[in-house]
């Protein structure tokens, strides 16, 4: 599927719900929640790190990883850089921020992966991780051959959009597992906190979704290398 539209619109758009979203959940977790903490006698606040990593981390700074191909009018080499590196730091994020509700649970002594989102969350983190070594080693060094880059920058995109479409849609059920349990501790279902966290999830589904459509948009200009939209 092509979409004709230019992609550095949709960019902007996305770059406002990111950071958008950014500032939502930062305020949900230190001002309604307390605070982030790697140590701390209330373990709720180690927990906190991992909607921030995640969020901020696996879901924003990952769709200007994607979207840095189509809205950069820079040189191929530059926004190949670009996009490995915002990738490692994503990936690196979500590392740490899974890792923070490994920690949160054993602290607090909650059994680990008992939940769909866990599942899915430690799943997503392993193919993120896997697609990041694959275009390393293809696109970046040592390469691939002309023909192998050209056969699996395809695949490549198809399979990061997929990836990327699974995390949003993750995130967006650890939003409403967290909230389910909050309310079940006694949060107003109709209180401020509980509005921020599901404008929040709305944030983050829509910045997921103008990230793909960016991504499937016309760059501003075109080279040898940047991928055209899916055909």
């Amino acid at each position: 599927m092509a979409i004709g539209a230019k992609a550095v619109p949709f960019s902007f758009v996305a770059h406002a719900l990111g950071v958008a979203g950014a500032v939502m959940v930062l305020v949900w977790c230190i001002h309604f929640r307390g605070g982030l903490a790697w140590e701390s006698s209330n373990k709720s606040l180690i927990f906190n790190i991992h909607p921030v990593l995640i969020l901020i981390g696996l879901i924003i700074i990952g769709g200007e990883a994607i979207i840095s191909y189509k809205s950069l009018p820079l040189k191929k080499e530059v926004k190949k850089l670009i996009h490995l590196v915002l990738h490692a730091i994503a990936l690196v994020l979500g590392i740490v921020g899974i890792y923070a509700a490994f920690k949160y649970h054993n602290e607090s002594s909650i059994a680990n992966l008992y939940s769909l989102h866990s599942w899915l969350g430690i799943g997503i983190i392993t193919l993120y991780g896997i697609q990041w070594v694959y275009g390393l080693v293809v696109f970046f060094y040592p390469g691939g051959s002309a023909t192998v880059r050209r056969e699996s920058l395809p695949w490549h995109v198809l399979f990061g959009l997929f990836v990327y479409i699974l995390a949003v849609g993750n995130a967006t059920l650890g939003f409403l597992e967290k909230l389910t349990f909050l309310e079940s501790s006694g949060l107003a279902k109709y209180g401020s906190e509980a509005f921020l966290v599901n404008f929040t999830a709305i944030a983050t589904i829509f910045y997921g979704a103008v990230v793909v459509l960016t991504a499937l948009s016309q760059a501003p200009t075109e080279d040898g290398y940047s991928y055209s939209a899916i055909q």
